[in-house]
Formats: C-alpha cells, sequence, structure tokens
C-alpha cells in the first residue's frame, strides 16, 4: 500500500547528499524506523527504504539520502523540489529502535551510537525524543564520513551539545580530509586501538555499555568483530546483550 506525499523542503548538504522533508499521513512511529518512497518508471515501482530522520510526533517526515549516479530513485528524489508529490509507505517499520535495548541491570550506563554516511539518520531520530537522555548517563555519538563536506545534521548536534553538555559526547571522524576535531580512522579500528573511547572519556564494555550501530556492511561486519574482542555479545530478544545492528544494505 503506498500514499502521496508532498515534498515540503529539500535540503542540499552537497551536490549529492540530501534531505527531503516530506508532509505524509503516516502511522505513529517509534525513533529509529524507516519508511520506503517509490516512484513508478516505465510502468515499473522502484522502491527504497530510507531511515526517518523527524523524531515521532512531528507533521511531516524527513529523510537523508545520497544521490547515485547509477541508482533508480535516489536521482530522482534528488531533483524533487516543494510541491512535487512522492509515493510512500504509510506505516514504518524496523527494529534498531531503543525498544530494542535490554532494560534494568543488563542495560548498561552509557549508550554509543556507530554511524556511517547518511546512517546517521535514524539516530538523529532518537537523539531528539527524551528517551536516551532518561536512561542513560551518557550518549555518545561516533559518526564517520569520509569528507567534511559529507556530516550532515551538524548544526542539529550542536544544538544536542548545547542542551547536554555533560550528557553528550560527539565524535566526527573523517578519513579523507582534516576536520576540526575529528579523529581519522575507521570506525572499526578506532574501536580496537582505543582512540574512540580516549577521545570520548569513556570505556566500551559489556558491564556500562549499549552499542548500536548502523552504516555499510563493512563497517558494521568489523565494529561488531572489534566489540566481541571486548566482550560485547549482539543482542538478541532470546539473549540480551550489547550490540545492536541495522544494515542498511
Amino acid at each position: 500500500m503506498w500514499i502521496n506525499g508532498t515534498v515540503l523542503k529539500r535540503i542540499d548538504w552537497n551536490d549529492k547528499l540530501f534531505s527531503l522533508r516530506i508532509k505524509a499521513d503516516i502511522e505513529p512511529f517509534i525513533a529509529g524506523q524507516f519508511i520506503k518512497l517509490s516512484q513508478k518508471r516505465d510502468d515499473k515501482r522502484v522502491a527504497r527504504a530510507y531511515s526517518l530522520v523527524n523524531p515521532p510526533g512531528t507533521d511531516y517526515v524527513e529523510v537523508l539520502a545520497v544521490a547515485v549516479e547509477e541508482g533508480q530513485l535516489s536521482p530522482d528524489l534528488q531533483s524533487l523540489t516543494p510541491g512535487d508529490t512522492i509515493e510512500i509507505t504509510p506505516k514504518a517499520t524496523g527494529f534498531m529502535t531503543l525498544d530494542e535495548i535490554p532494560q534494568g541491570t543488563l542495560q548498561g550506563k552509557h549508550l554509543w551510537f556507530l554511524a556511517t554516511g547518511t546512517a546517521v539518520g535514524p539516530f538523529i531520530s532518537m537523539l531528539a525524543t527524551d528517551e536516551p537522555w532518561q536512561r542513560f548517563e551518557k550518549v555518545v555519538l561516533v559518526y564517520g564520513v569520509r569528507l567534511a563536506e559529507d556530516l550532515a545534521y551538524l548544526d542539529t548536534i550542536k544544538q544536542l551539545k548545547q542542551k547536554y553538555p555533560q550528557q553528550f559526547v560527539f565524535i566526527p571522524i573523517v578519513t579523507r580530509e582534516d576536520f576540526p576535531d575529528a579523529l581519522s580512522c575507521r570506525i572499526p579500528d578506532g574501536i580496537s586501538s582505543g582512540l574512540i573511547e580516549k577521545k570520548a572519556g569513556l570505556g566500551i564494555n559489556a558491564e556500562h555499555s549499549q552499542v548500536m550501530i548502523c552504516g555499510n556492511p563493512g563497517m558494521i561486519s568489523d565494529a561488531q568483530a572489534a566489540l566481541i574482542e571486548k566482550g560485547l555479545n549482539k543482542n538478541l530478544r532470546r539473549a540480551p546483550g550489547q550490540i545492536t545492528v541495522e544494515k542498511y544494505w
């Protein structure tokens, strides 16, 4: 089932990276979930999943996307302007939500978000809610990109730092150029070497940490392996652990 959404705004972060803010009557959702956007091309439907960047309760939906030259949908999405329409699923789905993190003594004190590229989107949604700030003593966002221009929502992140100065830690990682106060390693390497922990001023361990990972498959696999080396385990409903993962593709 599809419904029509109307583009309210397009935000161009650089020549390929953009956000779409869409007016659409979707059902209530949980921060971290995703919807699908769709267009018909030559009588064939092309649909792709995009995490919601906006928090629950807003009267619009917002997605972060990158236009891929050979992509079947993303170049068309990048060409949309206010007033254009796009088909959208009315119900969000997905299990990378704070609901999936164990409660009580298994929860730990520190919440880590590890993201590359557009996969920062669901974490921006979660950070805009009260839940992470109420449940955890420290919240750390590790956001890896190649170039500084690929860092989206920096103003939003800075506002969070101002609102939660003692609670929120932001660690940008830019691998192909210098950027103030950023690391330059891959996220998995930063975990293995201890650089990320040193930068955060916090240790990553099974007793105190919950880690959510979203991004490209290589990063997810390698980061998960590095965390397992530190004694953390994948979080399963039948066996609660400390690592919660969402694969983007």
